[in-house]
Formats: structure tokens, sequence, C-alpha cells
């Protein structure tokens, strides 16, 4: 049963994490040997994946223990969870050479996940976001962060710990507000000169420590766009794994329209009247490209433009 109205890509993970199993090492050995435990493979951050019957794409599963060889030790092997009573392995690989011309050949591909999660079931999208974000995670602090020695691998790939000092060490989670700023019949999108050529979308900005989402969101709308919000409203969340992100997705009602681009973060804001706006989601607005579907941005705006006002 979802937990939400609306579910966004690279959510959704049907696992059971069974977080409780994970510092029981025989019984982590025990799922790593059974022959109907499951792996997934992923190659310098791109997942191994096949072409699935109804023309889409899935996970190219191999069996745990081959995921286990191929990790070669614990620093690359992640237990996922439990699928209907199935353990899923995940396996993470370097290199240049790719393992799908060697010890994988024939079996399935090395793809891009940003470019290939829209053909993924959402469900399989969403596990291989976790294996991604937590990989990065491991592959960024390997360190001790309080004495810099270097740190090891325990309960099952979740958490890192110190021989030297002890200082255990859990996977990070960066939040990020992302808003759609909205007055009366219209909202406001922005650009940064980064961005691909007529790109817009809606702000966004990391929460700060000892802040509120909704103090977040009113401090990156003022500091971007010198605008002043009166409510926010929440529309759902999305794990990002580039790295390993929280996009808190949120509605925020403005007090003003005179925004103004801080040149900083943005170069150009924009308004858009809901007409407008539902005419950009048809692809009719020749100089705005939106952000795709895969992005919280595109759901935001969809959500808005869909959303009829109150008479």
């Amino acid at each position: 049963m979802p937990l939400n109205a609306f579910t966004n890509v690279f959510a959704g993970n049907p696992l059971d994490r069974v977080s409780d199993r994970r510092s029981d090492e025989a019984w982590i050995a025990e799922q790593l040997a059974a022959p109907e435990s499951l792996g997934l493979v992923l190659w310098n951050g791109k997942p191994f994946v096949e072409d699935a019957k109804d023309g889409g794409i899935q996970i190219a599963y191999i069996g745990a223990r081959m995921a286990r060889d191929l990790a070669q030790s614990a620093e690359r092997l992640l237990f996922l969870g439990l699928w209907q009573g199935t353990a899923v392995f995940a396996a993470d690989l370097e290199g240049g050479a790719d393992p799908a011309d060697g010890p994988l050949e024939g079996l399935g591909r090395f793809d891009d996940l940003r470019m290939i999660a829209m053909n993924l079931p959402g469900t399989e999208a969403a596990m291989l976001a976790t294996a991604k974000s937590m990989f990065e995670w491991r592959r960024r602090h390997r360190h001790c962060a309080a004495c810099g020695q270097p740190s090891e691998v325990v309960d099952a790939g979740w958490k890192r710990i110190c021989p030297a000092c002890k200082a255990e060490h859990f996977p990070r989670t960066d939040p990020v507000v992302i808003m759609l700023a909205v007055k009366g019949d219209k909202c406001l999108v922005g650009r940064q000169a980064a961005w691909p050529k007529l790109m817009y979308s809606a702000l966004a900005g990391f929460l700060e420590p000892g802040e509120s989402i909704e103090e977040a969101c009113a401090r990156e709308l003022w500091e971007e766009a010198r605008l002043k919000v009166a409510r926010v409203r929440y529309h759902s969340t999305q794990p990002w794994p580039y790295p390993s992100s929280l996009m808190i997705g949120l509605i925020a009602e403005v007090e003003n329209d005179d925004a103004v681009p801080d040149q900083v973060e943005l170069d150009e804001v924009r308004w858009f009247t809901r007409e407008e706006t539902r005419a950009w989601l048809r692809g009719d607005i020749p100089d705005a490209k939106m952000p795709g579907a895969l992005a919280i941005a595109h759901q935001l705006i969809k959500a808005w433009a869909e959303d009829e006002p109150a008479a």
C-alpha cells in the first residue's frame, strides 16, 4: 500500500530491509550462500540490466554467490534486503574493463541509471538507487572522520567502524528542499547558465543544520529570488542518488511577484500562468524546456498545473 498518493522515480523500494538482522553475521553469511539468493551489480555506478519482454528494461540479476565473488570483499558488497523472503545483495565494481565483456558476458549490459530509470519498473529503479547511494557513501567515507584512520564496513554494508578509535559512521542523506513558488494563478521557475539551453526548473537548495523544512524553503526563495513565503504545502519526496540526496518537494505560496534572480544561483526567473504551464507540459512553449519526468521538479509543476484553483 503506497504511503503517499504520489511516488516519484527512485522512491518505492519494495524490499524488506530487515535492518535488525544486518549485524547477525551468521545469518547474512547464510543468506549469501543460499542458492536462491539474488545479486545485482553496479560498475562505475552503472547498473547491470537487460531488455524486458514488454519492451522496457529490467535488472539483470545474477546469483548472490556470483555477486560475492565479483565483489571480492565486504567493502564492495551490500545486503539490500528481502524480496518475499529471498535475499538480495548488490556488488560494486570499478575499473576500466567492462565486466559485461568478461565474467558477465552474455548476461546483460551496464547502462546509465539516469538515462534508463523511466524504462525500469519503479521498484527496480528504487532498489538500484538505494545501492548506488550506499556505494557512493562508502566510496567517499573510507576514512574515519574522527581520527582519519581507515574505517571498515560492518552490518552487511550499512555502517563503518574505525578500528583505531572505535567511532561508528552511518550513511548520510543530504536533504534538499525543492519548491515551486506560486502566487495566485501563476508559478515561478528559474534557470542557471550552466543548465541546458532554455531549461527552467523549480528552485532548490540544501537544508541547513537547525533549520526546518519550511524555514529552508523560505530562506532559499528569499536568497535566490527575493520572494517572501506566506505558507508551504508538502507534495512528495524523492531519493536522488547523485550522490545521496533526498529531494523534499514543496508548493510555496508567496506574497509578492517582483522576483529578482540573485545572479549567483539563478541567472533568470520567469512566471508562467496556469494555462501557460499546461501548454508548457504539452511542449507548446518553444522558448522554454521543462525538466524531464524523472525529476521531482517536473512532478511539482505538473501537480500545480493540473490542480484546478478553488472557485
